[in-house]
């Protein structure tokens, strides 16, 4: 089959290399060519482009899957509506209607909540940064476009992994964090993302919309107090962030998601089925244990 990945960064990448294992023919979208070239000496199908420039998508090829998990990065000097709202609303328009499924990796920051409630897919929408805004906005235009009917979007909560574990050098380094220490963290490994988007792809019949977690929500001091554990160092400290700051903002939501129906549609089992099996996978690896 003929697989197109749009976003090839810490998640699309193990996926695609996970389909060219699997004998598929795939393409990957690239505004590096650099990136390109490395795509290519994997055995991949690299194509130049861009999202958010509708001109240079205009040669994709047809395929019969679609996995757009494009990140925002700051350093495009694009906002985070243009990347998100804007870019798949062209990725969409340049798709062959042919196209038998999309996977959409989208946020749980859609939801808003922060009374520590629980929340599954039918909890209402309440986002309250602009990241999650531009998610639920361009739910909102996969779901009105003709592939609507054939897409799968994956509410992922933090994605944490090798190389990307929030807050670890502060901790080495004994500085505080700066954070509130209570609220909730709703984490999946990267890995078991990985399995989702997989088995979502693979799935016969989908539902329209699965929350992706480990189903194992932290509160932020336990979840800093265990990494200090594994790293042998001391319990970090606590600041108040300033108000207005990203982590200010982020902190205005304060929720539990579950896991339940993304265990009872995909079947999914879990690698790390916690936090604390993924930084235990994570600080081994580091420290090559």
């Amino acid at each position: 089959m003929n697989k197109l990945v749009v976003g090839c960064g810490y998640l699309g990448t193990p996926v695609a290399e996970k389909w060219l294992r699997d004998g598929h023919r795939v393409h990957v979208l690239t505004r590096s060519a650099e990136h390109a070239e490395l795509f290519s000496r994997q055995g991949m199908s690299p194509i130049l482009g861009d999202i958010t420039v509708p001109k240079t998508l205009v040669d994709l090829p047809e395929v019969d899957h679609v996995l757009c998990a494009v990140g925002y990065d700051r350093r495009a000097g694009l906002s985070i509506n243009t990347v998100y709202v804007e870019g798949l609303t062209h990725l969409l328009d340049a798709l062959s209607t042919k196209t038998a499924r999309l996977i959409y990796v989208s946020s749980t920051g859609v939801y808003g909540q922060n009374d520590g409630s629980w929340i599954d897919e039918n909890s209402p929408c309440l986002p309250v940064r602009a990241g999650g805004a531009a998610c639920l906005e361009a739910e909102r235009r996969l779901r009105n476009h003709a592939l609507g009917r054939r897409s799968v979007i994956l509410r992922m909560c933090g994605i944490y992994g090798p190389g990307r574990v929030p807050r670890i050098a502060d901790i080495k380094a004994g500085r505080p964090i700066v954070s509130p220490e209570c609220g909730y963290l709703n984490l999946i490994h990267r890995d078991d993302a990985v399995k989702s988007i997989l088995l979502a792809e693979a799935n016969a019949v989908p539902p329209d919309l699965i929350l992706v977690g480990d189903g194992c929500p932290v509160l932020r001091r336990d979840y800093f107090s265990y990494l200090a554990q594994l790293l042998e160092t001391d319990l970090p400290d606590f600041e108040t962030p300033q108000q207005g700051a990203a982590v200010s903002a982020r902190a205005l939501s304060d929720k539990r998601v579950t896991n339940r129906k993304m265990l009872d549609v995909l079947q999914i089992r879990l690698e790390y089925p916690s936090f604390r099996e993924g930084l235990e996978s994570i600080v081994a690896l580091d420290r090559g244990d």
